[in-house]
């Protein structure tokens, strides 16, 4: 029975961040609106990639800016399986055959947007993981602007700066919402694993966990190849739920929403990665009303969205630094504080002096 309570415990955060967002994703089915269905899809989407940014920044305490390149990757991995044979035989020479004349089920897609971003991350991770602190942010900037400039010439593979049309769009709300629970529940296992404790001690105090023998490197790896590969799953998502791929968006805008959000909801809980994920949508949603004029007659110039973005978190930073979630799990019960050992028989009987 205790060890039962023990699971129920243990597994409230991520049952309870699902449940949240199954409430969410049902706002799309209570309005019937497509607007509001369009825009819980893309906020699931990003819930993936953002709890993937939270999988090695959360735990890790280095703040990473190339792991967008790694969604660039997962989308065009997903692109080049489910594209039409057709625009791939003319558009995309350069593919090798097993890509070129078939065209795979969505699970097959969403399997290869994992796990060629993984293996990318893996090969890439093992020099960047070496490196600590600025030294190490720097490193992922420049994987960034590598991919970008890559995949926008690569025109055999990518079909450079045009675009991958012929991609089939079965990714909606409920869809999105089932593989957020995965990367939620992913995330959380990876959290309480030796793993991802061991990591938190090198985040908190590398010296003393080195010195009792965590491998630095070796726990920042495992957690990178993760994270790329939950951030290159919510890639594969958002190709299958445009339809239309190019390179641009997985560029500079997207590494900066993206962080906003896992600083705003913050950086150091898996709950303020989802929190994150759902109050920079609400606000930037109201702000493009309020740009587009429906909000009665009070109308922003365009661009109030960055420039709201960047005041949210600049309060963040400066009023609760540690977030939305303040760096605490969403939980309905916690643990039982232990009974006070009982005083020693003699402690008992003893007379006062």
């Amino acid at each position: 029975m205790d060890r039962i309570l023990l699971n129920l415990r243990q597994m409230q955060t991520p049952a309870l961040l699902i449940a949240l967002l199954a409430a969410v994703a049902g706002l799309a089915a209570l309005t019937g609106s497509d607007a509001m269905a369009t825009t819980i899809a893309e906020m699931m989407i990003r819930v993936v990639v953002v709890v993937g940014l939270y999988v090695f920044i959360g735990n890790s305490g280095i703040i990473s800016f190339g792991h967008i390149s790694f969604m660039c990757i997962g989308a065009y991995a997903a692109a080049w399986m489910t594209a039409e044979p057709t625009f791939k035989q003319i558009m995309l020479s350069g593919l090798p055959g097993w890509l070129q004349g078939t065209q795979y089920p969505f699970l097959v897609a969403m399997a290869g947007s994992a796990i060629l971003p993984a293996f990318v991350g893996l090969l890439l991770g093992g020099a960047i993981t070496r490196l600590g602190g600025i030294a190490c942010s720097i490193a992922t900037f420049a994987v960034l602007m590598i991919t970008n400039s890559v995949y926008a010439n690569w025109d055999s593979w990518t079909a450079g700066v045009s675009s991958i049309i012929g991609i089939p769009t079965v990714v909606g709300p409920w869809v999105a919402w089932a593989f957020a629970a995965v990367a939620v529940v992913a995330a959380w296992l990876y959290q309480i694993s030796r793993h991802g404790l061991m990591l938190r001690a090198t985040r908190d105090d590398p010296v003393a966990a080195q010195a009792s023998g965590i491998g630095l490197v070796k726990a920042r790896l495992g957690a990178f190849v993760l994270s790329a590969a939950l951030v290159g799953l919510g890639g594969g998502l958002y190709a299958q739920f445009l339809g239309i791929l190019t390179v641009d968006p997985f560029y500079l805008g997207l590494t900066f929403i993206t962080l906003a959000m896992l600083v705003v909801g913050g950086m150091s809980s898996l709950t303020g990665a989802v929190i994150g994920v759902i109050g920079v949508t609400v606000i930037v949603e109201f702000l493009r009303m309020f740009e587009r004029g429906e909000m009665g007659p009070l109308t922003l110039p365009p661009g109030s969205q960055e420039l709201g973005l960047g005041i949210l978190m600049a309060l963040i930073l400066v009023l609760r630094p540690t977030g939305l979630a303040g760096g605490r799990e969403l939980k309905l019960f916690g643990r039982r504080p232990a009974p006070a050992p009982a005083a020693p028989e003699a402690a008992r009987t003893a007379p006062a002096e």
